[in-house]
């Protein structure tokens, strides 16, 4: 029983490790990316020569391979409610923008399709105005949307607009709004900010992403963010679990150790039954089964522990975080194929370890065995 609690400590720490660093992946990806987000392109005004307006988003649009656009203006805005005044940044977009930038609601709806009077906030936003979750839907807004000024303007023009809160965005560190294009139908705006492109599938992409470079725009893609993070976390996951494969070499030999020692004190046994008739072969494989069993014991006792230590850290961080006033997480996350891996890696562990004390067993003179003392 030591044996296999010193093989289910080494799986447990290799378990609770790569668990911490497939969460932490998962946490910051899921963030930062969806589906449709990792098929997107954002196409941005690299100099002044080349211009984002409707021109060239009817040149992109004949592109092929380009299953959806959606452009984004981006406007210095204020918002008051009830008083409570706040400088922000209003993003004028369509409905499909939020899906490809990879924007989820937190509490709330997006935004309708031709939506005229809605508006999503961030909860930095939220919380200057004095609002809460529950006024959602029920809740209008004023905001003073900038018409595109031009050179000569020395002052800038703005128009108010009423709009209703249909949804919230989770950012408590940047002031920002969005609203429908249809919303400012009436003001002329006649130059982007940012172009987002969705691609029909994901190895369009690059072919895509070249044919807009040409054209004299700056692409820049959140595969390639996506992608670097990947690459940083399988270095973060090895190093993890070169940490928890010391444990368990220093368990695998403790296991040799046990299993070597099993065989000097099972001399005359294995004398006896070779005596009575049992082959090399049984000796062998009962040595080898024994030592297999012990080390798959040890993984599921390690699967155990891992999963007892990762809940309980994780529970205990959500803990602090909701005294805090923070936001819940799950810290840990471990694939399905990688528990099988584990299983099947202790069994290895344990057929390895075991291998050479059977070896010696079967190859044991029954009558030196007799004698032995």
């Amino acid at each position: 029983m030591l044996t296999v609690l010193g093989i289910g400590i080494g799986i447990g720490v290799i378990f609770f490790l790569v668990s911490l660093g497939y969460g932490f992946q998962k946490l910051i990806l899921d963030r930062i990316a969806t589906s449709d987000s990792l098929l997107t392109l954002d196409v941005i005004q690299e100099n002044e020569t080349v211009k984002l307006d409707k021109k060239s988003l009817e040149e992109i649009r004949n592109i092929g391979n380009i299953s959806e656009i959606s452009p984004v203006i981006a406007q210095d805005s204020q918002i008051n409610r009830s008083g409570f005044i706040s400088d922000l940044r209003l993003n004028i977009v369509d409905n499909s923008y939020l899906k490809l930038e990879g924007i989820s609601i937190e509490e709330g709806n997006t935004l309708k399709d031709n939506d005229q009077d809605g508006v999503v906030l961030s909860s930095a936003v939220l919380e200057l105005l004095n609002l809460s979750k529950e006024d959602i839907g029920k809740t209008e807004v004023s905001l003073k949307v900038f018409k595109e000024q031009k050179e000569k303007d020395l002052y800038p023009e703005f128009v108010d607009k009423k709009y209703t809160l249909r949804g919230i965005i989770e950012d408590e560190l940047q002031l920002y709004a969005y609203v429908d294009k249809a919303s400012v139908q009436d003001m002329t705006f006649n130059q982007y900010d940012k172009i987002k492109i969705k691609v029909t599938a994901d190895d369009k992409l690059e072919g895509v992403r070249e044919e807009i470079i040409n054209k004299g725009y700056y692409v820049s893609a959140i595969s390639d963010l996506v992608d670097q993070a990947k690459q940083i976390f399988n270095v973060s996951q090895i190093i993890l679990a070169l940490f928890g494969v010391v444990a368990l070499i220093v368990s695998a030999i403790g296991m040799f150790n046990t299993m070597t020692i099993t065989l000097l004190e099972r001399t005359q046994e294995i004398g006896i039954m070779k005596t009575l008739g049992a082959s090399s072969y049984v000796v062998w494989k009962m040595f080898l089964v024994e030592s297999i069993l012990i080390g798959f014991s040890g993984g599921v006792m390690g699967l155990l522990l891992g999963y007892l230590g990762s809940w309980g850290t994780n529970s205990a961080v959500n803990m602090l975080a909701r005294s805090f006033g923070g936001i819940e997480v799950n810290l840990f996350y471990i694939p399905g194929w990688f528990v099988i891996f584990i299983l099947s890696f202790s069994v290895l562990v344990g057929a390895v370890t075991g291998f050479y004390p059977a070896r010696r067993a079967a190859k044991l003179n029954s009558l030196k065995a007799l004698r032995y003392k």
